[in-house]
């Protein structure tokens, strides 16, 4: 017989060690009396509500959990601010900050491990498995299946497609889907949406309620689903609306400006401080022009504003209209070295600092490109509902450099509203990792 759940022990078990761990470091760094221990536990209990940092699943991306920690982790720090402060009980700023940094650490590598080991205990064991069925096919549903049958890590098996069109790979029609279900103990069953009418999607949904299994709809290729969607209920009535992204928090939002804050401020003094010099010679002995190349870009709420670089390029009159190609005979000697390098991009720190662009977001284009593009592509738009950023998803992502093609600039806004949709401080961190990576290997597209 298929078994898909975890044990009903291991949940539970997990809550528990989790306060183990926010107890041991309360006791080391805050407090060894057993009430304000059992305070701080309570908030960690009644954070994880309301920040849902529980409410994960095999499917959940580790950068999605380990976002959720993080979250949760700075509000319980502040907390513990308000209750010392409230009781007036002194404790060092420096025990509040090691406790943050000591908590965030070994709660974040305790979730790191505990997420590699059930992957490879799935992989290993063959057990823990959910078995699943399709029922349609079409582009989407064949998407879900690779998924499931190139990532055994989630502990997915698929059974097989239902269908009643004419096609060779399924395992039989609609209808005969429901017999196979009960037969082999299909724990989860997938449906689009797109194929199914309303009385066979209320078909299903009695069935898997009657015999408890998982439904889910699959979202088809319309414009509608393709986007992130959030359910709400006025009353008794359900309303879908679009769902708001997470950088309209405010919360959220303070938390990447400090983010950018601190981050530009160490660039801008251990880096900046010294190279300007050493760049402003050099681009000076090459050519005649200013150091600097400001050019207006779009920012966040579609606002102009000027962005820095350190100018790479003889001046010329097409700079704001033609992107850098390779061998341009604009760019100079020094201009070759500091695109291939990325150093070109530097004084963006200060763009960063000013609050006109963040460390990580959708790269701003040329003013050219972005009225262009505006109208044609779907969810353009999108990307300056945030500031854009030095480096971005997008560009990690292999989609840097020239745009030569309406689908180069498709898969950039494609990465751009995922991240957009996606924000965590965590994925943020991830990508300048990635960047710095990129950097130091050397970048097909930098010139």
């Amino acid at each position: 017989m298929h078994t898909g759940r975890h044990s009903k022990y291991i949940r539970p078990l997990l809550y528990i060690i989790d306060l183990l761990i926010v107890s041991s470091i309360s006791y080391v760094f805050l407090s060894k009396h057993i009430i304000d221990i059992g305070v701080i536990v309570s908030f960690w209990m009644i954070l994880s509500v309301l920040v849902s940092v529980y409410a994960v699943y095999r499917f959940t991306n580790l950068v999605k959990i380990l976002s959720l920690f993080f979250t949760q982790t700075i509000l319980l720090v502040l907390l513990v601010f308000t209750y010392y402060y409230i009781i007036e009980k002194f404790i060092p700023t420096k025990n509040i900050i090691l406790f943050f940094i000591t908590l965030l650490l070994v709660i974040n590598v305790w979730r790191i491990l505990l997420f590699e080991i059930f992957k490879k205990y799935r992989i290993i064991t063959g057990s823990n498995n959910k078995y699943v069925v399709i029922i349609g096919v079409n582009k989407s549903t064949i998407k879900l299946e690779q998924f499931f049958k190139h990532s055994p890590e989630y502990g997915y098996r698929f059974e097989g497609f239902f269908s009643d069109k004419e096609i060779s790979n399924k395992k039989g029609t609609i209808e005969e889907s429901f017999n196979f279900i009960i037969e082999n103990n299909i724990n989860e069953v997938y449906c689009s949406i797109k194929e199914l009418s309303n009385d066979q999607i209320k078909k299903f949904i009695d069935f898997c309620e009657i015999n408890m299994k998982i439904l889910k709809f699959i979202a088809d290729d319309k414009e509608l689903f393709s986007k992130n969607l959030q359910l709400d209920y006025y009353d008794l009535s359900p309303v879908i609306s679009l769902r708001k992204i997470p950088l309209d928090d405010p919360l959220k939002g303070w938390i990447k400006r400090i983010f950018d804050i601190v981050f530009s401020l160490v660039v801008i003094c251990l880096v900046l401080s010294w190279i300007t010099p050493i760049l402003a010679l050099l681009i000076k002995l090459e050519s005649k022009g200013p150091v600097f190349f400001r050019q207006y870009r779009y920012g966040a709420d579609f606002n102009k504003f000027l962005c820095y670089k350190f100018r790479s390029m003889n001046p010329n009159k097409e700079s704001d209209r033609v992107q850098a190609s390779k061998n341009d005979a604009r760019t100079t000697k020094v201009g070759r070295f500091i695109r291939r390098t990325s150093i070109d991009e530097l004084p963006q720190f200060f763009n960063v600092l000013f609050g006109e662009m963040s460390v990580v977001g959708p790269r701003p284009l040329l003013m050219s490109h972005t009225d262009d593009y505006k109208d044609k592509i779907n969810r353009f738009m999108m990307r300056h509902n945030v500031k854009p950023g030095i480096t971005g998803l997008a560009q990690v992502s292999g989609h840097r450099g020239n745009i030569e093609k309406d689908s180069d600039m498709q898969n950039r806004v494609r990465y751009d509203v995922f991240y957009v949709e996606n924000w965590s401080l965590i994925l943020d961190i991830k990508i300048i990792i990635k960047t710095i990576f990129n950097i130091s290997q050397g970048e097909e597209k930098a010139y």
